[in-house]
């Protein structure tokens, strides 16, 4: 059911609070040894995809269809997970990954080589590579601003951390020492989560819109509270009163500011929060609905279908069959 006492405390940036709860779950990596030339398709997919360099450099051709060239110590991390290749030259043949065979290292960690098995422990380009679900999906603005591929020699200059990540990657992935592949799954979870932090940091690439909403002292603090708070009991009044407003005065500013109602934006944090607990943290719809508020299933999954395109039956299906096609 929801909550009808807010007990979350507010600090005085609105953005930083909203990100507090910022965490990234990894699905599965692969460390790739690939002998010259090769090339790999990614396909779209709905958790992001990260990359990091280990030996040898190679080629990513983005979303856009530019080429750019990534040098050993580089790491990409693609967030909405958007088609691309890597490959070791630009225009070499690419093949799909889920044609690659696959060897475990160990639990979600595999060995993957172009040349055999024999050959997932020889000098060749090195690469380790993986998917991830941000806890985002209550920040589904702020996702779809992102850029469809982040650089991490791009932030650099930022965020010293980046410099010391790569560092610790590196090693890991050229010793193969006992561990290093749980090691290299959580270092690359760190990575992405302080890619994004540098670029919010960064202004988020000068976006407007959202994230001014966000930056506006008053209204900030309100969307902070939704974000953080998504089964609380949110009314306009209840709103208004955190931004000590009158109840239209309120609504009329958080529309124009926003760009949606109060209540549709509080129904579309919800949504998006609904699905992650549907999809990632496997709780059942009949929990998810009550969590909300909601008095029965059907009522929700009328609610969530709006928002989100797909009825929560199916939706948990779809996203997981969408990751196995990609892997």
């Amino acid at each position: 059911m929801l909550d009808n006492s807010s007990k979350i405390p507010i600090t005085g940036d609105p953005l930083t609070d909203i990100l507090r709860g910022l965490r990234l779950d990894g699905v599965e990596y692969g460390r790739f040894e690939l002998k010259e030339p090769w090339g790999i398709q990614f396909p779209a997919q709905p958790a992001a995809r990260f990359h990091f360099i280990g030996r040898k450099g190679c080629w990513l051709k983005q979303p856009s269809g530019e080429w750019v060239e990534l040098k050993a110590g580089d790491a990409v991390l693609l967030p909405r997970g958007a088609a691309h290749v890597l490959a070791s030259e630009p225009g070499a043949q690419a093949w799909p990954i889920h044609g690659y065979e696959v060897e475990e290292v160990c639990k979600d960690v595999y060995c993957t080589s172009n040349e055999g098995m024999s050959e997932c422990r020889r000098p060749g380009t090195l690469l380790f590579c993986g998917s991830m679900y941000f806890n985002l999906d209550g920040l589904h603005p702020l996702l779809g601003m992102m850029p469809d591929v982040m650089r991490t020699h791009e932030l650099e200059a930022y965020e010293p951390g980046i410099p010391h990540l790569l560092e610790s990657m590196e090693r890991e992935v050229t010793m193969e020492r006992v561990g290093s592949g749980g090691i290299l799954a959580r270092l690359a979870d760190v990575l992405a989560a302080t890619v994004i932090r540098s670029w919010v940091e960064r202004g988020c690439g000068d976006a407007s819109g959202w994230i001014a909403a966000v930056r506006d002292p008053e209204i900030g603090r309100v969307l902070a509270a939704i974000h953080l708070e998504p089964n609380h009991d949110w009314t306009v009044e209840s709103l208004a009163r955190m931004m000590g407003a009158s109840r239209s005065g309120f609504a009329e500013r958080f529309a124009t500011t926003v760009g949606e109602t109060p209540a549709k934006y509080v129904t579309q944090v919800r949504m998006h929060q609904a699905r992650q607990w549907l999809v990632r943290d496997r709780i059942k719809i009949s929990v998810v609905a009550a969590r909300l508020g909601y008095e029965s299933d059907a009522a929700f999954s009328r609610a969530f279908k709006r928002v989100i395109g797909s009825a929560p039956s199916h939706l948990r299906a779809e996203e997981q069959a969408d990751i196995r096609q990609a892997s």
